[in-house]
């Protein structure tokens, strides 16, 4: 027995019927149910709007009104509660019209017994507390699809995409009809990976690493996890976290960590290593001093190679020491545009000799940078020479772009050159590492250096003969 007697409202306008159930009730358990009766429609709307019961009785034939008027009020009003039809004869047409408008059983008056009565009552109660409880589920598993965080697709068997939630369209910068029209593995920015995944996506490892491309070609690092959401019909769920700012920052930390170690490496190289060409350059000088030695021409030529390399040496490892150093910063507040716009003037004569079309995409607004301006165009520069040498003169595209990010200024620097291959980029930052035949390997050492100082960083992405694009960020003044 429930807690409280069930609220029953009874819609009808002949009493005998009225008392006809009370008494049925009664027989069924008595005090398990509270009938209040209406007489009329008015009067039974009246009683609806207190929204007091748990279940309406209504008769099809309520004088100008039907049945059917009653079961359209309480859906208009949103107060959903089951209805059961009571009608005096049987009528498959009714009975039809009053399941199309949503009543939960249909009972002939002649023909109800205390336990038909009973059964039809419990029966709705129960498929109603059923159906509230899916539509609870759908109204939580809908907000969870929709205020996602994660990007959220539901495939059919074909691994066709059927649906996206909001953040998958607003990340992956597709229109619904678009993504609607795609496979799962177009997503991939391999399409091998791609079919890989969606032939063993529910046997698949959530935990590795995939790469996707947005519409406009920028890649994603993401997680996948895949289920078969509904067996019968053969729905999968894939939930796609974005975790390419997550590699970025450990990328960055690594940088960090590498240039913290290259420095002392420096150090220690700079006191090994200076200590005996000191030795060499000292010995060789006394040897070229002693009135005994005669000074023939092979004897001068070994020891100017000797003094030469020595201080190559030198100038080398006080290079690497540089560019591996913390320096002292004189910064000031300045506009990114402007730091941008005098390393493009350092570079104009290259970029007109190589016949460089320039495209500078530059922030409308101003976006302020605590900054040495010397060593930052400086760093400006040294990217912006390699891009140029990256390219074809004649054919190069360099395109110059400023945006703010929340609370960072960032600068990314993009040519259509030659690409930098998977192997190589890891290496990018390291010291002496180059592929120029006159390059030193210092250059993007230094611009490192100088943007870590700042409390920047500086990231890559390349592919080979498609192009790279150096992203430079700095924190903005507020």
């Amino acid at each position: 027995m429930s807690e409280r007697p069930i609220q029953i409202l009874m819609i009808d306008d002949d009493e005998d019927d009225f008392f006809l159930v009370t008494e049925l009730l009664r027989d069924i358990s008595p005090g398990q149910y509270q009938l209040e009766w209406a007489p009329t429609f008015q009067k039974g709307v009246e009683a609806i709007e207190r929204r007091i019961h748990d279940i309406f009785l209504v008769d099809y034939r309520l004088g100008p009104n039907t049945g059917i008027d009653i079961l359209h009020h309480v859906q208009a009003t949103q107060y959903e509660m089951p209805v059961i039809m009571l009608t005096g004869k049987g009528d498959y047409a009714i009975d039809r019209e009053a399941m199309q408008a949503g009543a939960y059983d249909y009972l002939v008056k002649g023909e109800i017994t205390a336990d038909l009565l009973e059964r039809s009552i419990r029966y709705a109660l129960d498929e109603y507390k059923h159906l509230r409880t899916i539509e609870e589920s759908e109204k939580k598993y809908y907000g969870i699809f929709e205020k996602a965080h994660d990007l959220i697709l539901l495939t059919d068997s074909s691994k066709n995409i059927i649906d996206g939630n909001p953040a998958a369209l607003r990340i992956m910068q597709y229109s619904k009809e678009e993504l609607l029209q795609m496979h799962l593995r177009d997503l991939f920015v391999s399409q091998e990976q791609g079919d890989t995944f969606s032939n063993h996506m529910e046997t698949g490892d959530p935990q590795q690493e995939h790469e996707f491309k947005t519409k406009d070609g920028k890649k994603m690092v993401v997680l996948i996890n895949a289920i078969l959401l509904d067996e019968s019909a053969q729905i999968y769920l894939c939930v796609i976290q974005d975790i390419t700012d997550k590699k970025r920052e450990e990328q960055e930390k690594q940088y960090q960590e590498k240039f913290v170690i290259t420095g002392r490496i420096a150090r220690v190289i700079a006191h090994e290593v200076r200590n005996p060409l000191t030795n060499i350059l000292l010995a060789v000088s006394q040897f070229k001093d002693q009135d005994e030695i005669v000074a023939d021409e092979e004897t001068t030529v070994y020891t100017d190679i000797i003094e030469r390399n020595c201080t190559r040496i030198n100038q080398l490892i006080t290079e690497l020491l540089d560019s591996t150093r913390m320096i002292e910063l004189h910064t000031a507040e300045h506009d990114i545009n402007d730091l941008v716009k005098s390393a493009l003037l350092l570079a104009s004569d290259r970029i007109r000799l190589d016949e460089i079309s320039l495209q500078e995409q530059l922030s409308a607004e101003e976006i302020f940078v605590n900054a040495d301006d010397e060593k930052v165009i400086i760093a400006f520069l040294n990217i912006i020479i390699n891009a140029i040498e990256a390219m074809t003169p004649g054919k190069g595209i360099l395109t110059i772009r400023t945006i703010r990010i929340q609370d960072k200024a960032q600068l990314q620097i993009t040519d259509n050159g030659s690409g930098i291959p998977e192997d190589r980029l890891s290496r990018l930052f390291d010291p002496f590492y180059t592929s120029k035949t006159k390059g030193t390997g210092l250059g993007l050492t230094s611009t490192q250096n100088i943007l870590l100082n700042h409390k920047g960083t500086i990231h890559v992405d390349s592919k080979q003969g498609k192009g790279t694009t150096f992203t430079i960020t700095l924190p903005a003044v507020r």
